[in-house]
């Protein structure tokens, strides 16, 4: 009797359980509303990527942007910041299909040494980026609290490798790096309202032009907002969440377009009060006191202090996401795990910054030079991941109808252009 019971009674369980899968979940999903929460949950890592973005470099190049052109150099960050949404879309729907990583799909759909080599472009990338990142975190502390640059960046250098050695190293990651975001945005938009900048000629500065003198800087400005290595990275913050096909439309509205158009904002904004301030002087943002005497405007020394702590969280926050994603990435590449808390994740993070540390210690003579010639360095290698991730956004096999369409492979391939003809550019400028 009772084996019959269980014979009538398991089929109706098993029929409830098959169904449901196919059935009731699938509307539910696709259908559902998310409240103003549940978009904020879905915010974090195209803001890491952002964060990563707006660093002391970015920072640098925006202030002798102003200084030394006016507003004529607006449109490029007006372009890469547009060029970079398409990228970082992208990379947003790898990280929804892919099974396990980025790297690890390019592995298996382009050959394990293509996957090598991309991991390790990226961390040649990191290994820049941290220079500049050492330097700004040690000038910005100097400003604020005083003595040795050098002591601040071996303090901050030891903080980020404190912050990375939590466990969950990328939800730590995240949520310092959104409130970073935030409170530098606020101090921004409150400078640049003090400056009162000229925002008619500031249109003017949309129209593409070359002012004679302005191509390193141009690359340069170019490596640090259209930063196809920090775009790479958002798959894997995708994967970190578990984001499913059905997420991505509100991705894209509450994550990707956000936080990709703030460091926009902030860099334009920098800009224009570099362009007010010392525009009007004639004089030029060559040494870390020039750099901070730009946000004088807000409050006299409290302007510059505002500065050199919007230095010291550019600094932080981009030195905390370049370091976890250059660790995580080259891991990947070598085998040796997909995420951040991974331990040879970790080792190549400390080595990412141990190499920002050393190179700002033998090279103090010109800390904002350093800081320019990096970020310039970095486009010589963005045109491999451009091509990587253009490439496997097509592959129907793999993206199903996440596939790029013919306006997202446009862009693409305007980014592409841009990201080349800077690296050929820059390959003459150092040869000349």
């Amino acid at each position: 009797m009772r084996e019959h019971n269980r014979t009538i009674i398991h089929p109706g369980q098993m029929e409830q359980q098959m169904a449901a899968p196919h059935v009731h979940p699938a509307p539910a999903v696709t259908g559902k509303r998310r409240t103003f929460l549940g978009y904020l949950a879905l915010m974090g890592p195209a803001f890491v990527v952002g964060a990563w973005q707006f660093g002391p470099g970015n920072l640098t190049t925006a202030v002798q942007a102003g200084s030394r052109f006016d507003y004529s150099l607006v449109w490029v960050i007006a372009v890469s910041t547009i060029l970079m949404i398409f990228f970082t879309d992208m990379s947003v729907r790898l990280g929804i299909v892919t099974p396990t990583s980025l790297i690890t799909s390019i592995k298996e759909h382009l050959g394990k040494p293509v996957g090598i080599l991309a991991g390790f472009g990226v961390f040649g990338i990191t290994l820049m980026f941290s220079v500049g990142n050492a330097v700004g975190s040690g000038l910005g502390l100097s400003l604020v609290f005083g003595g040795s640059p050098v002591v601040w960046t071996v303090v901050c250098t030891a903080a980020v490798g404190f912050v990375l050695a939590f466990r969950n190293v990328y939800g730590v990651v995240e949520k310092a790096l959104l409130v970073i975001v935030v409170l530098m945005g606020i101090a921004f938009i409150a400078s640049t309202i003090v400056a009162q900048p000229d925002w008619y000629r500031s249109m003017e500065g949309m129209v593409p032009s070359l002012p004679p003198g302005s191509e390193i800087l141009i690359v340069a400005l170019v490596g640090t907002n259209f930063s196809i290595n920090a775009a790479f990275y958002t798959s894997y913050g995708i994967k970190e969440h578990r984001r499913t096909r059905a997420d991505y439309r509100d991705i894209t509205l509450a994550d990707t377009i956000p936080g990709i158009i703030a460091p926009g904002i902030m860099t334009t904004l920098v800009i224009l009060v570099a362009a007010s301030v010392l525009g009007k002087t004639g004089a030029e943002a060559g040494t870390i006191n020039a750099l901070a005497s730009v946000f004088a405007p807000l409050a006299g020394p409290v302007g510059s202090m505002l500065f050199a702590l919007g230095l010291s969280g550019a600094a932080f926050s981009s030195m905390i996401a370049n370091a976890t994603a250059g660790g995580t990435m080259l891991s990947d590449a070598m085998g040796r795990g997909t995420h951040a808390g991974s331990p040879a994740a970790r080792i190549v993070t400390g080595m990412i910054l141990a190499f920002g540390l050393v190179i700002t210690l033998s090279f103090q003579s010109s800390p904002v030079g350093l800081i320019v010639i990096a970020q310039s360095l970095t486009v010589l290698i963005a045109p491999l991941l451009g091509v990587l991730i253009l490439v496997m956004a097509n592959r129907s096999s793999l993206m199903g109808e996440l596939r790029n369409r013919w306006w997202q492979n446009l862009f693409g391939a305007i980014g592409l252009i841009a990201i080349v003809a800077s690296s050929i550019r820059l390959i003459t400028l150092l040869i000349g």
